[in-house]
């Protein structure tokens, strides 16, 4: 039983730090941000297992965390508060061509990264090419052009 309280107060921790540190970081990965993952793995590991290497412990700590994923993928299905609380919702950056510096300065998102995207999906040069753009909950950003 200890195991399973483990994989599931790991869950827990991991899931609320992956929120607290913005979608960004899911989108892109930094140098940085590899060697945290990397870090975080290790501690995490350690964290699960204890003092018991065995087998047995670790499908008990498999199972435990993909019956929790299961379970909260359960849960966001059923309610859009869930859901919100867990992945958050989607962040208008720019719209009708305005930028909303306080929604870029939360989110963590630079200009560069809004000029990338343009330039990526749509080939756009400048902001003014922009009518809008949205940080999505998986951490990408969507960009609408202006009409022309």
């Amino acid at each position: 039983m200890d195991s399973v309280i483990r994989g599931v107060s790991v869950y827990v921790i991991l899931l609320i730090a992956t929120r607290l540190s913005g979608r960004r970081t899911m989108a892109q990965m930094t140098p940085f941000d590899f060697v945290l993952l990397l870090i975080i793995a290790e501690t995490t590991q350690q964290a699960l297992l204890g003092d018991d290497f065995s087998i047995t412990n670790a499908a008990v700590l498999i199972v435990t965390l993909f019956a929790t994923d299961v379970l909260l993928a359960f849960v966001k299905a059923r309610s859009d508060r869930a859901a919100s609380i867990l992945d958050g919702n989607p962040t208008v950056l720019i719209s009708q061509g305005r930028i909303d510096e306080e929604a870029m300065r939360r989110a963590r998102v630079g200009v560069g990264d809004l000029l990338e995207a343009a330039r990526s999906q749509h080939g756009l040069k400048t902001l003014d090419d922009i009518d809008a753009a949205v940080l999505e909950v998986s951490g990408g950003i969507s960009i609408i052009p202006k009409e022309r």
